[in-house]
């Protein structure tokens, strides 16, 4: 089994989704990676270690170290 952890900046900014269908596409997101972690695009240069996965138009931003899952950001893809 596989230990998640959250941000506080990631709990702050789902908590502030007023979109229900969006809040729902990112809690599915959120389940997909939980079940298979190597779901998301790994990053490259200074974000390296860390991958996403793209929920239009915001992008899910989550580390993967061994048995352990920690959502750091979830951001506007025009904010990189």
């Amino acid at each position: 089994m596989v230990n998640v952890v959250y941000d506080p900046l990631f709990e702050k900014k789902v908590r502030k989704i007023k979109d229900t269908l969006l809040k729902e596409k990112v809690k599915k997101q959120i389940i997909k990676i939980i079940n298979s972690p190597e779901t998301g695009k790994p990053m490259r240069f200074s974000r390296k270690g860390t991958r996403e996965v793209y929920i239009k138009p915001f992008r899910l931003s989550y580390l993967y170290e061994e048995d352990k899952i920690i959502f750091l950001d979830l951001y506007h893809k025009d904010e990189q």
